[in-house]
């Protein structure tokens, strides 16, 4: 049977029309198809401090030269006999400010004596012990250790956590420093404080089972972790494959801790009795010998819900745990709110980093910028062009403030490195360009491990030279930096505006 050719020709023409008029009006298009005002919807957590604090910005200032020259020099002062190499800006990297830690490292490796504890604080990039679960393998399998860490009550990524299998009852009330910032009683050292619903029928109870991957596989000496109140009345029962103890609490002090085992359990569930009142914080498994990092991710955070820790009970934590490096890897959630300027970003950050000091004052401090992301821009997805100030903002803070940083962003590969990441014949990256995958995760924290290793090889060399009272070989001057080691000009990316407001 012929096709009827009117209808043909008709179609056809329709077509046709449809093409001229896009090239008509695809000038009159916005060249990013994705708003960056856009306010993430109701069902996802939202950072409430971040939200204030760009409702204060000013997003008309406009800087046009940038505040610190890429080639600024940045000199380091002697150390406990050592000093790194003079920097840029541009090249920063800091681990002058990482002795402390290396030499934690150093003992282990050389001693076997102490340990060492690593606090990872991130956001949903570390959603579900992502990375961190990687970088922590990496550090247990050089200097040793077992154990998953400190482990929240409940969790909103526990079902895809694969590090320890954690189930809970649902009548817990859980309260979070991301939209929470006048809690019942303080937020623990992982931004969250729970407390037990009053329920006289359903009983209150957490379960923990240890994964299956090396060093990980035992729940060593759970202990939990809770604060304050007037409750004399309160227990936990304790079920494991063997046996049911009945434990009572006291919560007298303003952190108060109860081993359930002296020796590791393969799993145990935990029932919380006449427990109201008593603000509850999470379980730590370690053998309390080698490296242990513990996984402190909250989605939406922006990093600055830090800044309201209450300063007595984090140094509570920290006698109880000793902090060697406390880690920052944010940027996501503040990305794309409709400006460049991030000197507010900076300021407050840097206070977030001095509060981190008084509350855990043997802790060096590392931070992890922003990684690629990329969005939409003339029908191509491309670096965002609101990722390169933001890395300038998180490295300016770093310096200020002295503390060792990792530049993700170009690690990655720099400029529409994301792209590749996701588009590759196996995917790093999620189709979202934003989030790694499992893949992709691993090798971000082997790239994170490594720069800090290379870190410690440096200070190891320079120490062995200083007791021998000689100048270090080898060793060049950080200025003289490899091109991958600096940042583009923000607007060197083809699709950035001719300004960058407010310089980082």
């Amino acid at each position: 049977m012929k096709p009827d050719k009117p209808y043909f020709f008709q179609s056809f023409a329709i077509v046709v029309l449809s093409i001229v008029a896009f090239f008509i009006f695809k000038q009159f298009l916005p060249r990013k198809i994705f708003s960056e005002q856009d306010i993430p919807a109701e069902n996802v957590l939202i950072d409430s401090m971040v939200i204030k604090a760009i409702q204060e910005i000013d997003t008309t200032a406009i800087v046009e030269k940038d505040t610190v020259p890429p080639k600024k020099k940045i000199k380091f002062k002697k150390k406990k006999g050592i000093k790194y190499p003079t920097e840029t800006f541009d090249g920063y990297k800091g681990h002058q400010h990482l002795i402390a830690f290396y030499e934690k490292l150093l003992a282990l490796e050389e001693k076997n004596k102490g340990s060492v504890r690593i606090a990872y604080f991130g956001d949903s990039m570390t959603d579900g012990d992502l990375i961190v679960q990687d970088f922590r393998s990496n550090f247990q399998e050089r200097f040793g250790g077992t154990g998953v860490g400190f482990v929240n009550i409940t969790s909103e990524s526990a079902n895809a956590r694969i590090t320890v299998k954690h189930t809970f009852s649902r009548n817990w009330d859980a309260q979070s420093y991301i939209n929470t910032q006048k809690p019942t009683s303080p937020f623990g050292v992982n931004g969250h404080v729970f407390f037990t619903k009053h329920d006289t029928v359903k009983p209150i109870w957490v379960n923990y089972k240890a994964g299956y991957q090396a060093g990980l596989n035992w729940l060593q000496k759970p202990t939990l972790f809770y604060g304050k109140s007037n409750n004399k009345e309160a227990e936990i029962e304790v079920f494991t494959k063997n046996d049911t103890i009945i434990k009572k609490l006291t919560p007298e002090k303003v952190l108060n801790t109860l081993t359930l085992s002296q020796e590791s359990l393969k799993e145990f569930k935990a029932q919380f009795i006449a427990a109201d009142s008593i603000p509850f914080y999470g379980f730590n498994f370690d053998d309390g010998k080698g490296v242990h990092v513990d996984n402190f991710s909250s989605r939406g955070n922006s990093g600055l819900p830090i800044s309201i820790f209450n300063t007595r009970l984090m140094r509570a934590f920290d006698e109880k745990l000793g902090y060697d490096l406390i880690v920052l890897h944010y940027g996501t959630n503040v990305l794309n709110y409709g400006s460049y300027n991030y000197g507010w970003y900076t300021k407050r950050m840097g206070r977030v980093v001095q509060h981190i000091r008084e509350c855990f004052p043997n802790a060096d401090i590392l931070i992890i910028s922003t990684a690629d992301k990329s969005s939409k821009y003339d029908m191509e997805m491309k670096t965002d062009s609101a990722v390169v100030p933001l890395t300038l903002a998180q490295k300016r803070y770093a310096v200020e403030q002295e503390a060792a940083f990792v530049n993700l962003y170009l690690l990655m590969g720099g400029e529409n490195s994301m792209v590749e990441w996701v588009e590759q014949e196996k995917p790093l990256a999620n189709k979202d360009y934003t989030h790694f995958n499992y893949r992709g995760a691993k090798k971000v924290a082997g790239l994170v491990y490594q720069q800090l290793m290379d870190g410690y090889e440096e200070f190891k060399k320079m120490k062995k030279e200083s007791e021998k009272g000689t100048k270090p070989k080898g060793l060049t001057k950080a200025s003289s930096v490899k091109k991958t080691d600096s940042l583009k000009p923000a607007d060197s990316l083809s699709h950035k505006k001719d300004t960058i407001i407010n310089g980082y």
